[in-house]
């Protein structure tokens, strides 16, 4: 029997902006469960995601690379087989894993996100799969049982289809599939899954401790807050209908999700996205605080350790783009990272270090005594190392407050430019691979192997005031980072087709460690 370890519990909310949470110092109570339950906690000031959109932030959370390491940066392609994932790796060492996710980008696609789970439970579909599902009638669970892989491979296809995205994004479709396909899950449900299923795995004394993963996707667009969540946050928008007509209108026009500002938008329109996407955070913030406040009433909370962050972010205009699809501004790579669990994370410390949100799976790994089944000179295998654990307690960062991001442009959505706005994608060179590197209170962005600023972000969140010619030396510095960066992948496109089964190499060597038969 296994030593008992520290359960793990990865709470992903998605495309949230760390600006507007009031635990980051927003003006609106927007995450006033999440304040009272980071007090207890470390708080991580600058993380950094490695990328600015879903599947390949989540490629680089599963497997602690980078997205040129891990080649997850399209919706139809399929994470390696050359590195197992972290639900792969505490599977066969022994933890129970299990996942509620509410984005189909994770939860649907063939992409190889789910592997490792021994259960994994999808909301974000037209047939949700929950934990309850076994109790339904006979003719529920064979319809459900049917219906369930006609829906995915659906859902597949838009991936891999560019007309059929493309005519998917069309205002009089997308009223129709985002509520069909439950396109943001449902929060209530899957948190509410979430305590009952801990509750029952509790209660069973089972001997195998947990890693549970959550997706909430209350924050990604489209915005359709409850009503007191609007009054709670911004009151004022019961005397504005004509925010509200904008904002439907906007919630209808998916393809203006990801697309340049073009034209600009009216300040009062930016006014009234705000309004609403704070209000979808404070809705999710009180689903989120039941889970919790569950974990410290009920004692879980004194032997789980918890990381709770954002994917990525999102963009409403700034930087003339929307979305979440080509850029690497503040606004989408600087993200939250709390962490919470005994004897490990200082309540009420404060890490002002550069860190990448992809060492989460190496802090989890460090945690629960193991390390990735590949070769000890591979960087990606020094896990203890990597581990936040070490700067949350005030050490010295092995990366040295370096930080990178990389915003590979999503192909669909270039598709849907190609047709929507042409002349953009030149002029704003969304062909090219945008990169940032974080040092210090530096930050320097690349579009293609050219400069495009230099940002005190420090001083300057909104990068506002480019530096690149006032530091040079800084500028040249930092140049000479992100190169070397990129450099590290060049001749690595193996590692994109290599499908989504775990090599036979890795597979050998999980089976020397012991970790499988």
């Amino acid at each position: 029997m296994l030593q008992r370890k520290s359960n793990i519990l990865l709470v992903v909310l998605d495309t949230l902006r760390r600006d507007r949470l009031s635990l980051y110092g927003h003006t609106r109570e927007t995450s006033p469960e999440l304040d009272r339950f980071a007090a207890d906690a470390t708080v991580f000031e600058r993380a950094v995601a490695p990328a600015q959109w879903t599947v390949p932030a989540h490629g680089s959370l599963f497997t602690g690379l980078y997205p040129g390491g891990h080649g997850l940066t399209q919706a139809n392609g399929q994470l390696s087989g050359l590195y197992p994932t972290l639900a792969e790796i505490l599977r066969a060492g022994g933890y129970h894993t299990v996942a509620f996710c509410n984005n189909p980008l994770v939860g649907v696609l063939d992409n190889g996100l789910q592997r490792g789970f021994d259960r994994f439970f999808n909301y974000a579909s037209a047939v949700p799969q929950r934990p309850g599902d076994a109790r339904r009638g006979w003719l529920s669970r064979e319809f459900r049982r049917r219906f369930r892989p006609f829906v995915q491979r659906v859902g597949n296809q838009f991936a891999h289809h560019d007309t059929l995205f493309r005519i998917m994004l069309h205002p009089l479709l997308t009223r129709w599939w985002t509520g069909f396909i439950n396109f943001k899950g449902h929060t209530a449900n899957s948190v509410t899954d979430l305590i009952d299923y801990w509750t029952a795995y509790r209660a069973g004394g089972q001997d195998a401790p947990l890693f549970a993963f959550l997706n909430l996707m209350g924050a990604h667009l489209p915005y359709h807050p409850p009503q007191e969540a609007l009054d709670r946050v911004a009151p004022h928008l019961r005397r504005e209908r004509h925010a509200w007509r904008f904002v439907s209108r906007f919630n209808a026009d998916a393809a203006a999700w990801a697309s340049p500002d073009d034209p600009p938008l009216e300040d009062w329109q930016r006014r009234a996205l705000h309004d609403f996407y704070d209000a979808e955070i404070a809705e999710q913030d009180a689903q989120l605080g039941r889970l919790l406040r569950w974990l410290e009433s009920s004692g879980a909370l004194d032997d789980t350790v918890v990381f709770i962050l954002a994917d990525h972010g999102e963009g409403h205009g700034e930087h003339g783009m929307f979305g979440h699809g080509f850029v690497v501004n503040q606004e989408l790579v600087h993200v939250p990272l709390i962490a919470r669990g005994p004897d490990w994370f200082p309540g009420g410390a404060h890490v002002v270090d550069a860190v990448s949100t992809r060492r989460v799976f190496h802090t989890a790994l460090h945690l629960a005594g193991l390390r990735p089944p590949i070769d000890a000179a591979d960087p990606n295998a020094a896990v203890e190392t990597l581990s936040l654990v070490h700067v949350a307690g005030g050490a010295a960062d092995a990366e040295g407050g370096l930080a990178f991001s990389e915003a590979v442009p999503p192909l669909t959505f270039l598709n849907v430019l190609e047709h929507r706005n042409p002349a953009s994608i030149e002029r704003l060179g969304l062909r090219l691979t945008r990169r940032a590197v974080y040092r210090g209170a530096h930050k320097l962005t690349l579009v293609g192997d050219r400069v495009e600023a230099l940002y005190d972000v420090e001083s300057d969140p909104a990068e506002s005031s480019d530096l690149a010619a006032a530091l040079p030396e800084v500028r040249d510095s930092l140049l000479q980072q992100v190169r070397a960066f990129a450099a590290s992948f060049a001749g690595r496109q193996d590692v994109v087709s290599a499908g989504a089964r775990i090599s036979p190499a890795v597979e050998d060597h999980l089976r020397a460690l012991g970790y499988i038969d």
